[in-house]
């Protein structure tokens, strides 16, 4: 009988130890975002502009590796940017190694973007929200119509008006009641054109 109650209890403790194991698992693997709506961000970055990637390189600074994106401007919807801006953000691939910060976009040649950006060192831009300030550009296969999707669309985030997660961000929403929602944004700010 003495050894029942002692496997007994072990199985409770066993079980119990599994249980929280699962929980601390499920928590890490957990991701929520603090939502930023457009207006946050058109109040953030100093300058919001369409471009396209024209390349990019990885390097090693300080123990850490960064990625460089050229872009051509297209179009600038708030601040000031030149033809090409530089778009500078940890992470990359560098010889043998990979540098991956979740949450960091990574632009591929070719690829068009609209991107909230603030400063960073050396006159490059960070984008600011990192993938929320990220709006990738694609085309209607049929019409041609330009549309844009958030890259944190994917992702739950936390509505502080609310008090929710929801899901949210912008997907596949025409280019034009993009821009308009950004300007009506900075013009709340009174900064965006």
């Amino acid at each position: 009988m003495h050894s029942h109650k002692t496997r007994f209890a072990f199985g409770i403790v066993d079980v119990c130890t599994v249980a929280f194991a699962l929980i601390l698992c499920d928590c890490a693997a957990a991701t929520t975002l603090a939502r930023l709506s457009i207006e946050q961000m058109a109040s953030a970055a100093t300058t919001i502009a369409r471009g396209r990637c024209v390349t990019n390189e990885s390097r090693w600074e300080k123990g850490e590796i960064w990625t460089i994106s050229t872009l051509e401007i297209e179009d600038v919807w708030k601040g000031a940017a030149g033809a090409r801006i530089s778009v500078r953000l940890i992470g990359g691939h560098s010889g043998h190694f990979i540098s991956t910060v979740s949450g960091v976009p990574r632009f591929h040649p070719g690829e068009e973007v609209v991107l909230f950006l603030e400063p960073a060192q050396d006159g490059a831009f960070t984008v600011a929200g990192w993938m929320q300030g990220t709006f990738r550009i694609g085309r209607d296969p049929h019409s041609g119509a330009e549309r844009v999707t958030q890259d944190s669309a994917g992702f739950a985030g936390f509505d502080p008006t609310v008090h929710e997660i929801q899901d949210g961000g912008i997907r596949n929403l025409p280019i034009e009641q993009f821009r308009a929602r950004v300007r009506a944004a900075g013009d709340s700010s009174g900064r965006a054109r």
